[in-house]
């Protein structure tokens, strides 16, 4: 049966991709010397925040989510990122595959939050793969899952993110509000002949400053 190893290796941004994403450098080996004719793969990301260090003001960005510092023994809690699925060719030995990895800047997603809070450095990220591997041995199919005991710790820098939404939102981020709330600011904006929905929401901050 094949033995196999995975390795995250690397990552860049999508830069061609219709919508935000990034590529994840996927490597497997097979270490058994079994020749693997296809993987049907599935691919488990989760962020890890236990696994970094933050400075004051990353703290203060990630409030929201972990609450105050004293608590984060307790609320550090891993974050799901996504599952992906793809096939992976034949190979024998070892291949490098590109892992599609789709971004949003939704910021009410948790995992969108973790990264816009982060300064620089890595996200921390945990990678477990399950699936089905196709092989051929003495002329037979052999089929065989993948263990879920089979992972990849992986660094992602945040730059990288920071890359791969700023090629689609540079400089801009995007907020959801009630239609109740949309309509309030059209009035606003209306009433007070502002240009853009940015000076809208300066011309409030400002009027509401102490």
């Amino acid at each position: 049966m094949a033995e196999l190893v995975f390795d995250c290796v690397g990552a860049r941004a999508d830069r061609f991709a219709v919508t935000p994403g990034l590529i994840l450098e996927l490597r497997i080996a097979e270490t058994s010397g079994v020749t693997v004719d296809a993987i049907a793969l599935r691919c488990q990301i989760r962020i890890e925040p236990a696994r970094r260090r933050y400075s004051a003001d990353e703290a203060r960005r990630l409030h929201d989510l972990f609450g105050d510092t004293d608590r984060w023994a307790d609320t550090l809690k891993p974050l799901q990122l996504t599952t992906l699925s793809t096939m992976v060719p034949g190979f024998a030995g070892s291949t490098t595959i590109d892992l599609p990895l789709p971004c949003t800047y939704d910021l009410e997603i948790a995992a969108t939050k973790y990264f816009h809070g982060l300064a620089d450095g890595v996200v921390p990220l945990l990678l477990l793969f399950s699936g089905t591997v196709f092989s051929t041995r003495d002329d037979r199919l052999q089929v065989q899952q993948v263990p879920w005991s089979k992972e990849s710790s992986f660094g992602l820098p945040i730059q990288v993110w920071r890359d791969t939404v700023h090629a689609h939102f540079p400089n801009s981020a995007w907020l959801r509000v009630h239609l109740d709330t949309l309509d309030a600011l059209q009035e606003f904006k209306s009433r007070n002949a502002l240009p853009s929905w940015d000076s809208t929401l300066q011309a409030l901050l400002r009027w509401n400053a102490p």
